[in-house]
């Protein structure tokens, strides 16, 4: 049973101060949320620019990269196929890309470590509860071999996106060259955040014999009316979409911040985002507004039916909510992922585990995530509470923007 509290909405004026200082402490060139409740919005800030040079304010239909939360779309593709009995969390992946067969693993420190077969298949829980042993890559030279080899394999993918790269290596490719790749150690045993979502997305591929863009489009874009959500942005809504900045600490100068332009690849996803992509990335590939995201997110509050049209059961998103890590991987996930105390990680989503020792205000079973560039969602089920924020800085995951806008928002229940 769904419940709904009263909420003092009075409270919510002091979202627009957060998002104000954000901006002009040059946190972020321009960032905005909306927030729904009961079905309803009940309010939309925004603040600063999404073109700095061009003088473009940031404003509700802004274009935005989302980076990392592409992955909840990607696992409720997942869920479409797991209720269909097309796909099983409890199968081995080399049932349906073969090359993961024999899955080797490396848990040697640096570049001359020796791969030896893994004790165990990554199974597709694994993909989803980011257990399979695959990271984002080396973080320094201690790392072990399968790091560097992917670092190696995200540099290539940036390369092959970059502004004249050749845009050959697709979603399929991707995961072959990481089924050759040792696993950082055996899966199930640990967790590490990295590209279990991307190799996901293939086996959506091989299951539904789509593409990851078509099969999203079709089975939740286009019912749920997401028309501004894709793996590229077309010429006519190019003009839309944000520009990219880091901020940046000038020391010389006291630590005072500045934005810094910022027109890499990162993570093989392109810049200019004006193409189709070979590789259609399930972990980090997707651009939206905030209103195409919160009527996915909606969906979810929802128990997986928007405007008549249902994307998944309400017991499935009732799962989403309420699965956890087992007890060793929960304390793994607790030493790696310290800022989301209290939480959990299943399904390619934090799930409010414990609230109390969270370090933000929210409810049980709260689940949602971030990305890159700073955008976050929170879905709540039983307060059939909603929230988005999308902006556009480098290295952002939470930022306080997030929290202290969530901690407003759940103050005023």
């Amino acid at each position: 049973m769904m419940y709904s509290f009263y909420m003092d909405i009075s409270r919510l004026k002091n979202i627009q101060p957060v998002l104000d200082r954000f901006t002009e402490e040059k946190n972020a060139a321009g960032l905005n949320l909306l927030v729904y409740k009961d079905g309803q919005e009940i309010g939309y800030w925004q603040s600063g620019f999404a073109d700095i040079e061009a003088g473009r304010e940031y404003s509700r239909d802004t274009i935005v990269r989302l980076y990392s939360m592409t992955k909840p779309v990607t696992a409720v593709a997942a869920m479409i196929l797991i209720e269909e009995g097309k796909l099983d969390l409890a199968d081995e992946l080399f049932r349906y890309l073969p090359e993961f067969t024999n899955l080797k693993i490396c848990c040697e420190k640096g570049k001359e470590g020796k791969p030896v077969r893994a004790s165990r298949p990554i199974l597709i829980q694994d993909l989803l509860n980011m257990t399979s042993g695959y990271t984002y890559g080396a973080w320094s030279e201690d790392s072990p071999l399968g790091e560097h080899l992917t670092s190696r394999l995200i540099a290539e993918l940036n390369e092959d996106e970059a502004e004249g790269g050749e845009n050959k290596i697709t979603t399929r490719e991707v995961a072959k060259c990481l089924a050759s790749i040792p696993v950082s150690f055996e899966p199930g045993t640990d967790y590490n955040y990295g590209l279990s979502a991307d190799i996901l997305g293939a086996v959506i591929e091989e299951v539904s014999g789509m593409l990851l863009s078509d099969f999203m489009r079709e089975r939740i874009f286009k019912p749920l009316g997401m028309n501004d959500t894709a793996f590229f942005v077309s010429d006519e809504k190019q003009p839309r979409l944000a520009k990219v900045y880091r901020s940046v600490e000038d020391w010389s100068k006291g630590g005072e911040r500045h934005l810094e332009l910022f027109t890499s690849c990162n993570l093989g996803i392109q810049y200019k985002m004006n193409h189709d992509p070979a590789f259609e990335s399930g972990g980090a590939g997707l651009c939206s507004t905030i209103d195409d995201y919160m009527k996915f997110a909606q969906m979810l509050t929802n128990g997986g039916e928007l405007n008549g049209f249902r994307i998944l059961q309400e017991k499935t998103v009732r799962y989403l909510g309420e699965a956890r890590l087992n007890p060793n991987l929960q304390q793994r996930f607790d030493m790696k992922m310290p800022h989301l105390a209290g939480y959990s990680y299943c399904n390619l989503l934090r799930v409010a585990a414990e609230p109390g020792r969270c370090n933000v205000i929210t409810q049980k079973g709260e689940f949602g995530w971030d990305g890159w560039l700073g955008p976050y969602v929170s879905v709540d089920l039983e307060n059939k509470l909603t929230f988005v924020m999308t902006m556009q800085r480098c290295d952002s995951g939470t930022t306080t923007a997030a929290r202290r806008a969530r901690n407003i928002i759940y103050s005023s229940i």
